[in-house]
């Protein structure tokens, strides 16, 4: 069965699905402003990629992050990607400790954004109108695009906002 979280096809504006308690490996940063996330991710993202070409990690899904809070103020992140199986320890390299994580299961809406980063601000936006619920104060971004070798109005990121019924 395809996690409902990562399809292969892009969400519809406002789909409704049921995220399940996906096993994740990720780094966890606090306090964090928009203006933090390049560095945040580079660190991040090199870490764990090197946790998969050592075989100790085995990827799932494409990268994501999940925003705690007010994704425009102050907000902790977990950045990372799914795994088949949770670090049962936390794993330090270098300055990076990646984690064991999981995705909110519950309850949410979807729906993809083709395009710039710089696009995001407006999808969410509409997303949030749309969705029928009260969020969570959580944020998940799927990066389904790989923006090294995927052009800019070409890259898809799908959004997930948790509710609450």
């Amino acid at each position: 069965m395809t996690d409902p979280a990562f399809p292969t096809a892009v969400f519809a504006p406002a789909e409704r699905i049921t995220l399940q308690a996906t096993p994740l490996a990720v780094i966890r940063e606090e306090g964090l402003r928009v203006a933090d996330l390049g560095a945040v991710f580079d660190r991040g993202y090199t870490a764990i990629g090197g946790l998969f070409q050592s075989g100790e990690l085995v990827p799932t899904g494409p990268a994501l992050a999940i925003y705690y809070g007010d994704p425009m103020g102050e907000f902790d992140l977990e950045l990372g990607f799914p795994v088949t199986v949770s670090p049962a320890a936390p794993i330090v390299r270098g300055d990076v400790v990646v984690r064991a994580s999981q995705l909110p299961a519950g309850p949410a809406f979807a729906t993809t954004h083709i395009g710039p980063y710089d696009g995001l601000g407006a999808a969410w936006g509409e997303l949030a109108g749309a969705a029928d619920g009260t969020p969570t104060g959580v944020w998940i971004e799927s990066y389904v695009g790989e923006p090294g070798s995927t052009a800019p109005e070409e890259l898809r990121t799908d959004l997930i906002l948790p509710v609450r019924d």
